[in-house]
């Protein structure tokens, strides 16, 4: 991580975007993980605060009063809090993958006209660096509905691989993100964008492999919608799960 003013800091360029004019809530939280201090236990947990900007350093420093409480700042606005905590996700059974793969064209992230702001394209955000079939370098994660919760089957590239040949936590982070959204919508609900993100990676699987990736509803409190989502590997072994809490949402008139 480059440092400026002392402090460590994450730059986030526009190729790992979400919305068209921010950072990917996936992508920033697994970035600012790497700034987490777990214990036994314990999981990193990313509370975001404002959309990231790109291309400007984002300064993690730590509170004085909480020493593992870590704050991103860009210029006066905080960004994100960076913490831990203990973290239990009860992960459903994955269906199977014929059932996943049957499903695949039913996906919402390929459906034109999701988002009446961007009339014409496709899924929430056309060009998000993890579910935006219009993103030229994307992860391409799309999930449809199957049984109670979204799947799908998420082909990795071996261009992604580390010095070990394996996916970057970041990625997975990445790809545990944008499922929870899509799982609510397939419950008639348009979710507004991720608050906080709590994960657990259990391991990395070789770039380049099949993964499965699923995603569930958990619960409705106010504003805040809470999904959970997990990665599988080709013997439906479970890789990574996350909580996902998104806040607000949008019309039902806008769901198309």
């Amino acid at each position: 991580m480059p440092e400026t003013s002392n402090h460590p800091s994450v730059i986030i360029n526009d190729r790992f975007r979400g919305p068209p004019t921010s950072g990917h809530g996936g992508y920033v939280s697994g970035a600012l993980a790497d700034f987490a201090k777990p214990i036994s236990g314990e999981s990193a947990e990313i509370t975001l605060r404002a959309p990231v900007p790109f291309d400007t350093p984002l300064l993690v420093e730590t509170d004085s009063y909480t020493p593992l409480l870590q704050r991103a700042i860009a210029g006066n606005t905080l960004i994100a809090e960076v913490t831990t905590k203990p973290f239990t996700c009860e992960v459903p059974p994955p269906p199977s993958w014929a059932a996943t793969r049957s499903a695949a064209q039913a996906t919402a992230a390929l459906k034109p006209n999701l988002n009446p702001l961007l009339p014409g394209q496709r899924g929430f955000h056309p060009i998000c660096f993890c579910c935006g079939p219009e993103h030229s370098d994307g992860l391409q994660v799309y999930v449809a509905p199957v049984e109670k919760q979204v799947a799908g089957l998420w082909q990795t590239k071996a261009a992604w691989a580390d010095h070990e040949g394996l996916i970057p936590d970041i990625l997975l982070w990445t790809a545990l993100d944008c499922p929870g959204q899509y799982a609510f919508f397939a419950e008639g609900i348009k979710t507004g964008l991720l608050g906080r993100m709590t994960a657990q990676i259990d391991k990395r699987p070789a770039a380049g492999e099949t993964l499965q990736v699923t995603a569930w509803t958990i619960s409705i409190t106010g504003k805040k919608h809470l999904a959970g989502s997990a990665i599988f590997d080709q013997k439906q072994q479970l890789v990574a799960y996350a909580h996902t809490l998104w806040i607000g949402r949008q019309p039902s008139n806008s769901i198309g």
